[in-house]
């Protein structure tokens, strides 16, 4: 964090995001993200906060990890990173998509963990 808000509970997080109370369906708590670019230039304070964070960070940051370091709320982090992702302002290194595990393999280990107990 660059330094203590004054008081951060005066602005409500719908403001903070814009207007929007829910983040899309495509940024979630374990979505990873890097910087790509400079910041667009008409976002909001938190959303330049969060290329501040995500430039000096060496790796990808994962959205809850924005959130807890900035002090936001989850939906607000969620939405403020889709914003910078639809400017290509940051990136997702990997498609989350494409790297989950086979359903078959989670099955399989669900039954070795139920095996332990």
């Amino acid at each position: 964090m660059t330094g203590p808000r004054p008081d951060p509970d005066l602005v409500r997080p719908f403001v903070r995001a814009g207007g929007r109370d829910r983040p899309p369906a495509s940024v979630r708590l374990e979505t990873l993200v890097r910087a790509a670019g400079a910041a667009c230039g008409t976002l909001p304070p938190d959303a330049h906060r969060v290329m501040d964070l995500v430039g000096g960070a060496r790796g990808a940051l994962a959205v809850a990890d924005i959130a807890a370091a900035l002090d936001l709320p989850i939906a607000t982090a969620r939405i403020l990173v889709a914003d910078l992702l639809d400017c290509r302002s940051l990136a997702t290194p990997i498609s989350t998509r494409s790297h989950q595990p086979d359903i078959s393999v989670l099955q399989e280990v669900l039954r070795g963990l139920r095996a332990q107990v």
